[in-house]
């Protein structure tokens, strides 16, 4: 073939992978539909994952001629990084580790140089041997790349995961109109104290409350890093015109915002939830009995 004559000429074997994808590019793409790494994330139909197979197809391509067959960063695969990254989303959804989703990829590899094989089975025996090294070269790069984007996408699902437990033992709960609590369990550290600031804040907003407590019994201690954050929390909840109450604080916790030197006289302390659920609804003027005694004779 001419084509192949003037690459091996001008020494560009690149080139002639980057040809011989463009020329395969729908049997490529047809091969590909049937493995797994495709087949299993395209479910609605075959045509939908040879169309996939087809844009992967011409990004090698391109990664090909540009003779950056072993640069992740080839500009070539940015194009795919996105879909890869969908993929990989897929995959890990399903349950698979990276490990799987590696294996699946590798799987790729055989039927391409299966087709390169058969079209240059008249070639002499080294030039199909540095081509065949060359593809797979260029596949072990996808590789790469698509376990880069595995584990960011495992990486943004844990985080993802991380910021839902957060909020979910960070509950926000109405005890009457107009107060909201959030009672507070296990270690309260930096990230943990900034999603209880947001998430009092927009309770703030939606409930309408005038009352916020803070119970904090549950919480065994605190650095200073979150001390300050619970500082700025009753800041804020004042700055929007609700009144907040820290109730449950325990010694250990007194003693290091003593040691601290935070200043908490323009807070509200009690002792427990039930003292500042008792504060908070006298403030909204309601009338709180104490159960009446028993005597002797009532029984």
């Amino acid at each position: 073939m001419p084509e192949q004559e003037a690459a091996e000429q001008h020494g560009v074997p690149e080139r002639e992978i980057g040809d011989f994808l463009h020329r395969r590019r729908e049997q490529i793409a047809q091969r590909w539909a049937d493995e797994t790494f495709f087949r299993s994330v395209f479910t609605v139909s075959r045509e939908e994952a040879v169309d996939a197979g087809r844009t992967l197809v011409d990004a090698l391509a391109q990664v090909a001629a540009s003779g950056r067959v072993t640069d992740p960063e080839a500009a070539g695969f940015s194009q795919v990084r996105e879909q890869l990254v969908r993929m990989c989303a897929a995959r890990s959804r399903a349950g698979l580790t990276p490990s799987e989703v590696s294996r699946d990829v590798a799987a790729l590899r055989p039927p391409v140089v299966d087709l390169l094989v058969a079209e240059l089975r008249d070639a002499p025996e080294q030039r199909l041997r540095e081509r065949s090294n060359l593809l797979t070269v260029l596949m072990g790069t996808l590789r790469v790349v698509v376990m880069e984007a595995a584990l960011s996408e495992n990486q943004a699902l844990i985080d993802r995961q991380r910021m839902q437990l957060l909020e979910m033992a960070t509950p926000v709960i109405k005890l009457w109109d107009g107060i909201v609590a959030v009672p507070l369990i296990g270690t309260l550290d930096s990230a943990r104290s900034q999603v209880v600031m947001e998430t009092l804040l927009e309770s703030l907003v939606e409930q309408q409350a005038h009352f916020a407590i803070l119970d904090i019994t549950g919480v065994p201690t605190v650095d200073s890093l979150v001390a300050q954050h619970l500082m700025k929390t009753v800041a804020a909840a004042r700055l929007m015109g609700a009144e907040c109450v820290v109730s449950g604080i325990r010694p250990a916790i007194a003693q290091t915002i003593v040691h601290l030197g935070l200043d908490l006289g323009t807070v509200v302390t009690r002792a427990s939830l039930a003292d500042a659920l008792a504060y908070a609804l006298r403030k909204l003027g309601a009338d709180i009995v104490p159960p009446a005694s028993h005597g002797a004779g009532e029984r």
